[in-house]
């Protein structure tokens, strides 16, 4: 199989069962606040929301609401006043910008990606592409979470530890 299908294989499959980290509590889609489902609906209209868990963001506390959309997921955080913060969307690896796939491809040689996403920032309602990360599993089986800004340069490379030790 292609790097490229292995990278939509293992993302979709990853990302059908989204976790809820330690520092989330789910929410019921029927109880999220009015203003948070309005936000989401307005922009991503006919898009599936599939769960939506609250944490605290510094004092501040948002959701992050998933969506499903041709069988990518997307994250969006929103604010409890309905104000989205930010967008993680769901993209295939050879969708990357020429400058950003040569940039994971150079650092992490004979990688298995199994997520990669474009993350957008939205501050006053302008969306702006902030980078793109990826989860990969490297050469030496050493997993990462790796964002790259979109001229190519690295933002940050951290490894992942198993959590089941």
């Amino acid at each position: 199989m292609s790097k490229f299908a292995c990278v939509v294989a293992l993302g979709v499959g990853l990302v059908a069962v989204v976790g809820v980290r330690a520092d989330e509590q789910k929410v019921p889609l029927d109880k999220l606040p009015r203003a948070v489902k309005a936000a989401v609906e307005t922009r991503f209209p006919r898009v599936e929301m599939k769960e939506a868990a609250k944490e605290k963001d510094g004092d501040q506390v948002v959701y992050e609401v998933s969506l499903k959309k041709d069988g990518k997921t997307i994250d969006v955080t929103v604010t409890e006043a309905g104000a989205i913060t930010l967008i993680e969307q769901e993209i295939g690896f050879k969708d990357l910008p020429e400058a950003v796939a040569k940039t994971f491809e150079e650092k992490y040689p004979k990688a298995r990606y199994e997520v990669v996403e474009s993350v957008t920032k939205v501050a006053d309602g302008k969306e702006t592409l902030g980078y793109y990360e990826a989860t990969l599993v490297a050469a030496d089986t050493k997993k990462w979470e790796v964002t790259v800004f979109p001229d190519g340069k690295l933002k940050e490379a951290t490894e992942v530890k198993d959590e089941k030790k």
